[in-house]
């Protein structure tokens, strides 16, 4: 038997489509997403909703309330940033903004929700209230923590919170998620080895050469995982950036190199002493070579971590929508991090992974990879996934037909 309200869904996804490909087309990364902000506050109030905008200066939320009694509210949660990546998809409407490029999603997360709230906006049959966020600056600049900081749960008071992300790897028509830590601490780090620098031919020996502790430190942060981490707990310290003396420089030992990096964690106490440690072994081989060495260490991201009572929520929405054995309910965690954990740190909530599909030979693009591309196929579902969790959270429908 068809699903009815998926049938409807149908109707609108082309519209959905072309806002998608027109987002993909001109990204925007964090807290400049003037364009895609303004996009989304027009068509939400195109649907009738009542809609704030300017929110950590490019966040957008928009309300609704259904039309049975009920005093509870819940808040759906989009991302809507893109990432600094040159994009090498050939798709006809890749991003028109060179090295920048939606290579996480996030214009398919703003699809999607977009869709639940046209939808819901003709169907309030629900009781209580829905806020529809959409969140900039997702991508390591903490844009949840600003609308916490702008008062967004003082303004817009939810009991529960929800957020979807694709995934990669994970077959379409597929929805996972877990309870308890699902993605680990984000933070960065930051060292300056400093030393004289010198000729590199006829002056090395009177130099002290920065490039030395380096290469120790270098080799040193995976012995940090290996032999100070305990072998059952999770730890990733990986580098990401090396700066040092100018291009053609060939002879000349720079005076100053700048190291940045990651580290991924889960328990506070393992954050701790990957933050303790790092800076241990900088400071060490910088001395052991007569250098000196500057350590900062950001801790970004916490730990996000869902709450028991919506993740039973949020699994019911998913399986009324895909059927039970298309749900995993106990995902294993990955290392990735993600912002929605600072809502998760003052309301109950889930973070719920839609599977964006997978070639016959298990081959895939990654998140954060140039040939990435949002799957429109899966746009249908995760609309339909929102309307479902509207339903089993604020008492729509009492049940829903699952399709043919």
């Amino acid at each position: 038997m068809t699903d009815p309200v998926l049938a409807e869904i149908d109707t609108f996804v082309p519209e959905l489509v072309a806002i998608r490909r027109d987002i993909h087309g001109h990204p925007e990364t964090g807290f400049e997403e003037v364009r895609t902000s303004a996009l989304v506050a027009k068509t939400l109030r195109s649907y009738g909703l009542e809609v704030t905008d300017g929110i950590a200066e490019t966040g957008v939320i928009a309300t609704l309330k259904g039309s049975r009694p009920g005093q509870r509210a819940i808040a759906l949660r989009a991302d809507m940033d893109a990432l600094n990546i040159a994009e090498k998809t050939g798709a006809p409407y890749a991003s028109s903004i060179p090295g920048k490029m939606h290579a996480c999603g996030h214009d398919g997360h703003t699809a999607m929700l977009l869709g639940a709230a046209r939808y819901l906006s003709r169907h309030p049959d629900f009781g209580g209230t829905v806020h529809f966020i959409f969140q900039p600056a997702e991508e390591g600049l903490g844009g949840a923590r600003r609308m916490i900081e702008e008062k967004v749960l003082e303004r817009f008071p939810f009991d529960a919170i929800y957020g979807l992300h694709n995934k990669p790897g994970i077959p379409v028509g597929r929805f996972a998620t877990r309870v308890g830590p699902m993605l680990a601490a984000a933070d960065s780090w930051v060292v300056t080895f400093k030393g004289t620098g010198g000729h590199g031919g006829s002056g090395a020996h009177f130099a002290t050469d920065p490039t030395i502790p380096l290469a120790h430190f270098t080799l040193a942060l995976q012995a940090i995982i290996g032999r100070n981490v305990p072998a059952l707990e999770t730890a990733v310290i990986s580098i990401g950036h090396i700066s040092a003396g100018l291009p053609g420089a060939y002879n000349i030992i720079p005076s100053e190199i700048r190291v940045e990096g990651t580290a991924r964690s889960y328990l506070p106490a393992i954050r701790d002493l990957l933050e303790r440690r790092i800076g241990e072994v900088a400071n060490a081989h910088a001395a052991a070579s007569g250098c000196t060495a500057v350590y900062d260490y950001d801790r970004r991201y916490p730990p996000l971590i869902n709450h028991p009572e919506a993740v039973a929520q949020a699994i019911a929405a998913a399986q009324a929508v895909v059927g039970e054995a298309a749900v995993d309910g106990n995902t294993t965690p990955i290392t990735a991090g993600e912002d929605l954990a600072f809502f998760l740190e003052r309301r109950p909530g889930v973070h719920m992974m839609i599977g964006n599909g997978i070639s016959a030979d298990g081959k895939f693009h990654n998140l954060h990879t140039p040939l990435y591309n949002f799957n429109d196929e899966i746009i249908p579902l995760g609309v339909r996934y929102w309307v479902s969790v509207v339903e089993k959270e604020l008492g729509g429908k009492d049940a829903v037909v699952q399709a043919a």
